[in-house]
């Protein structure tokens, strides 16, 4: 078996950390602890320079790396390395990787294989308690909910808008546009929430949303890809998600799953509002005659 791999498949050296966090020494934690906070450059340095930085000693370094999988520390350098080139990468390079070696089968199976795996891997790293505690803030009614995603991101965060501003008040979608932003961040309060949609390329005016936000006390809830976008040292919560499929695009199919299931977790929790809401809307409805009516 490969160095990083394990019996359900390739996972990131971060998750690697997550997943394997309670079986570490206190020494080995707080090297963990150190590498996570800013990752994966963190790692790049010499072995013995890694342990310096973390205050740990060059052997805790060594037993951490090969509890991780890893043959060694080179081993596990060339996994970071990996990772950030495929953090930073375009989509002609992303087409061009996966291009030179396609199965020879039909796309549709392919990219349904791909879907699929992805959200196989996007749920099993999600944290059950992280995940209700999240749902649990975004149903909570005294504070107000700000959203906000990038060029590609939006759409998603325009989706999951829609859905939260039928089940309660109080939530705010965030225009794409930088230069809007400052505008809502006037309106938060310490305790209000900020979900924000970032994936590779990482956009930088979302992650100074983020800095400005987390300095006014604001929660922030981070939807990212595998690689972790840098607003996850800002977050509260982040959830990783599984992106690439057989194209020169990353695919959102995960992101859009797990955030609908965020959505039904909320409604039902918040149903007699959300049945109150939309009753209220679907007689708007009927009053502009929005919808076609079959008698």
């Amino acid at each position: 078996m490969a160095d990083g791999e394990t019996a359900t498949g390739i996972t990131t050296v971060y998750e690697r950390l997550q997943s394997g966090f309670d079986e570490l020494t206190r020494a080995e934690r707080k090297l963990a602890v150190f590498l996570m906070e800013n990752w994966p450059v963190s790692g790049l340095s010499s072995i013995t320079k890694v342990a310096s930085n973390a205050d740990v000693s060059t052997p805790t370094v060594a037993r951490m790396i090969h509890k991780l999988g890893f043959s060694g520390f080179p081993a596990f350098q060339a996994a970071l390395r990996d990772e950030l080139e495929a953090k930073i990468s375009n989509p002609i390079e992303k087409h061009e990787r996966w291009s030179s070696d396609a199965p020879d089968t039909h796309i549709l199976n392919r990219f349904a294989d791909a879907i699929l795996q992805n959200l196989r891997q996007t749920f099993s790293h999600i944290n059950p308690d992280d995940f209700d505690s999240t749902c649990r803030m975004l149903a909570e009614p005294d504070h107000t909910i700000f959203i906000a995603g990038g060029r590609i991101t939006h759409t998603l965060a325009e989706y999951l808008f829609l859905h939260l501003q039928m089940i309660r008040s109080g939530t705010v979608l965030i225009p794409s546009s930088g230069a809007a932003w400052p505008h809502y961040v006037m309106d938060m309060k310490a305790g209000d929430v900020l979900v924000i949609l970032d994936v590779r390329r990482y956009q930088n005016d979302l992650l100074k949303l983020a800095e400005i936000a987390a300095g006014r006390d604001v929660n922030i809830i981070l939807l990212t890809d595998q690689w972790r976008s840098p607003i996850a040292s800002h977050a509260k919560w982040t959830f990783n998600s599984r992106i690439e499929v057989p194209s020169a695009w990353d695919s959102t199919a995960a992101l859009l799953v797990l955030m609908e299931t965020m959505i039904a977790d909320i409604q039902k929790t918040l149903w007699d509002t959300t049945s109150e809401r939309m009753q209220d809307l679907e007689g708007l409805f009927d009053r502009t005659r929005l919808f076609r009516k079959f008698k």
